[in-house]
């Protein structure tokens, strides 16, 4: 691991772990994303989308450069790629950070909603992720991703959404998970999520990143429905986290079965990219993790 220094200057040399280009390019993805009308004046949505798009894709490239190196290195043969993919639930960046045993048996109400607060605005919507990232995949990797965009969709009943539960957190721990409330790593780690989906060149880096979401989650969602139910929250009123708890242990089976093992099979190239995502969105959160522990340890 990099010595908090390295980190440090790493941050200050950066033209886009900022604190005001993450708040920018976190608006720009509210507005482009938000079902719209045509505008008179389309011309110059065009041309700030445009410069947008190079600062975005700019953005994704220095995020790339940070993992290029262990990436490489990551094996190209199907069977030793999944073996290595698993291993990150243990060995990769961010894993087992001490903020989640924390959350579970320490935080009072008021950090807990805070930390809510942050992950619920940094939420980049992983239905939608999964929506944009499956467009023109092959069939194998195409239809895990239907399948998990079906359960987060629950089965077709709203009930069951995903999306919902989320919002009925937030108006239970009456919090306002705004950008402005937000700190720049929770919404650069949503930006990345939304860059690698939306623009087809990363798109099996998208796939990489979701992957290890689905990897990593389970253990950080039941620690942190642990502490909701300490501070007094019911089952029903936590089930967003205690389902991520149970239901992202399959998921990610089945991801790293028919998803990632299928992908690498037919063009080993693809290993190395979606070891870049999956890398990415470690660092991403691991650096949320280093704000969140800054702001409530203080």
């Amino acid at each position: 691991m990099r010595a908090a220094w390295q980190r440090a200057r790493d941050l200050r040399s950066s033209k886009f772990l900022t604190d005001g280009f993450q708040r920018e390019l976190a608006l720009w993805n509210r507005e482009r994303l938000e079902p719209s009308f045509v505008e008179e004046d389309w011309r110059a949505r065009f041309e700030m989308d445009a410069r947008m798009r190079r600062l975005e894709g700019a953005f994704l490239e220095e995020l790339r450069a940070e993992v290029a190196e262990e990436a490489a290195a990551v094996p190209t043969d199907a069977d030793e790629f999944i073996r290595w993919f698993e291993g990150l639930r243990e060995a990769g960046p961010g894993q087992g950070d001490p903020l989640f045993p924390w959350l579970a048996a320490e935080a009072s109400r008021d950090d807990l909603r805070w930390f809510f607060e942050q992950e619920a605005a940094g939420e980049a919507g992983f239905e939608d992720l999964v929506a944009l990232t499956q467009v023109k995949l092959p069939t194998r990797p195409k239809l895990e991703l239907a399948r998990n965009y079906w359960d987060e969709m629950g089965h077709g009943t709203r009930k069951g959404m995903h999306g919902p539960m989320l919002e009925e957190l937030v108006v239970t721990l009456a919090v306002n998970p705004v950008i402005e409330n937000t700190v720049w790593e929770s919404l650069c780690l949503a930006n990345a999520m939304t860059a690698m989906a939306t623009n087809r060149r990363y798109a099996w880096h998208s796939v990489g990143a979701l992957g290890v979401i689905e990897l990593t989650a389970p253990a950080r969602s039941a620690m942190v429905a642990e502490g909701l139910k300490r501070i007094g929250l019911s089952p029903k009123e936590a089930r967003y986290f205690t389902l991520h708890a149970v239901l992202d242990l399959k998921h990610s089976e089945d991801w790293n079965r028919e998803a990632l093992r299928p992908a690498v099979d037919a063009d080993p190239h693809r290993a190395t990219a979606m070891a870049e995502g999956a890398l990415i969105r470690l660092r991403c959160g691991a650096r949320c993790f280093d704000a969140y522990r800054r702001q409530l340890w203080s």
